[in-house]
């Protein structure tokens, strides 16, 4: 294929809109961040209570995932986007509105189907209407969508609590701030919604469903008329032997009767990517941050510049995922989120409480956890952040790959609750020290994972995946 025949200005578009769909999850995810103590103050939540109310997204994610890998082999990677969209706007609406815990934990579980969705539906849609030699570069834009979707929720919570002048003050309408945390989510997903409009479905699923005329219209359009016969040629032949429609029941290697060993390797990346325990800074930051002696204006500042810092690791990842590879990146990744985590672990060991009760870490140990958390939060942003979902979204072949994103997004999904459900908790006993330590385990064992595990994926076409 000749670079010139390349459609960079459509490709440019798919990408783009597709990825909508991370900015949705990151902001779903993130927007709790920071409306704890008005969802305490407003339902009277005890710990479990807070973390059963931040974790019902999770839930709902878990579902999302898996129920979107198999939605998306039936109704096309558009249409399952186009469900997650709309989701997004009625949990928004819904989650603001909520006068009580049951409706509340409803509309974040109905909300995480739509980040469940998104988080798998994107990523394997961007894999399959990009070439080869820049779809690491271009399915890692999805991370970075994420995180800005975390960090303009960080931002908009921020802005809205202090003109309030606090998250349970009453802001518009006599409604309070952390409603309107919530409401504003309404603006981009119905953007995304309209956006989804713009653009064509995926040839691979169009082949699949034996729409091979559209499929070969629309990789015209992206790759020019010669390279798209080929293609839909190479896609027909990569698909089972008998070509039909794919199943679940693909995942279980008809050989040996077992699961194949490829599906391992996607629900390992998935499960250790949560472990780590990234998602206890972006779920629970302002709660930290307060926990060891922050205040809630200067706790949610030190979220978004985690935020920021973050696009900054995921640019870097962009620009090195093509050049260096998948592999490499995770394995940075692992070792210096091991080491990082430690340290905050250690400077966490170190706080003290006053006569008041009033918890601070003593000397210089604030400084220390504040810089190692956020060197945590870049190497993992440069690396397993972006680089999971770059592999899952490519790393299957074409026949199982809709049933494989189910099932690892599923674990993904299922780690990413446990971890965040229990943290609450583990703050009280056994404590923010010994919690930490954990996750850096966690992190040192994903580094051996990965060395005898993962293969490298990079330059290869989505036809020549096996497993």
């Amino acid at each position: 294929m000749e670079q010139g025949q390349v459609n960079k200005a459509l490709i440019a578009l798919v990408v783009a809109v597709a990825t909508i769909g991370g900015f949705m999850f990151g902001y779903d995810s993130g927007v709790i961040n920071g409306t704890q103590k008005g969802l305490e103050a407003a339902f009277d939540l005890g710990r479990l209570g807070v973390g059963i109310n931040v974790g019902a997204i999770l839930v709902g994610s878990s579902i999302g995932a898996f129920g979107a890998g198999r939605l998306s082999d039936m109704i096309g990677r558009r249409n399952t986007m186009m469900v997650a969209a709309a989701l997004f706007i009625f949990s928004a609406l819904l989650a603001g509105a909520a006068e009580s815990s049951a409706i509340f934990i409803f509309a974040r579980i109905i909300g995480g189907f739509g980040v469940g969705a998104a988080s798998v539906t994107s990523p394997v849609y961007i894999s399959e209407v990009t070439p080869a030699s820049v779809r690491g570069r271009l399915s890692s834009i999805q991370q970075v969508m994420i995180i800005s979707g975390l960090t303009g929720a960080f931002v908009a919570n921020f802005a809205l609590a202090r003109y309030a002048g606090g998250s349970t003050a009453i802001l518009w309408g006599g409604y309070e701030a952390w409603r309107w945390m919530f409401w504003l989510q309404v603006i981009p997903a119905a953007i995304y919604f309209i956006a989804l409009f713009f653009i064509p479905e995926s040839p691979r699923y169009l082949v699949v469903k034996g729409r091979d005329a559209e499929a070969e219209g629309v990789l015209a359009r992206l790759f020019g008329a010669t390279e798209a016969r080929r293609k839909v040629a190479e896609i027909r032949a990569s698909l089972a032997a008998d070509h039909h429609r794919p199943k679940l029941s693909d995942l279980i290697d008809k050989g040996t009767g077992k699961i194949r060993p490829i599906l391992w390797v996607g629900i390992g990346l998935a499960v250790f990517q949560q472990l780590v325990g990234i998602n206890v800074v972006f779920y629970y930051g302002a709660t930290l941050w307060e926990a060891v002696g922050f205040t809630e204006d200067y706790a949610l500042q030190t979220n978004i510049l985690s935020g920021v810092l973050s696009i900054g690791a995921c640019l870097l990842a962009i620009a090195l995922i093509d050049k260096i590879g998948r592999k490499p990146l995770l394995l940075i990744g692992s070792a210096g989120m091991a080491v990082t985590l430690a340290v905050v672990a250690w400077a966490f060991s170190t706080a003290v409480t006053d006569a008041s009760g009033a918890v601070s870490l003593p000397g210089n140990s604030g400084i220390i956890a504040l810089v190692a958390a956020n060197l945590y939060v870049i190497f993992f942003n440069v690396s397993w952040g972006p680089v999971m979902w770059v592999m899952l979204g490519e790393m299957f072949p074409n026949q199982i790959r809709g049933s494989a994103l189910a099932v690892s997004g599923f674990a993904q999904w299922i780690a990413n609750a446990a971890i965040s459900v229990s943290f609450p908790s583990l703050v009280v006993s056994p404590g923010l020290a010994v919690t930490y330590i954990g996750y850096a385990v966690a992190a040192a064992i994903s580094f051996f994972f990965v060395k005898a595990m993962v293969s490298e994926t990079r330059g290869r076409e989505l036809e020549d995946m096996e497993g």
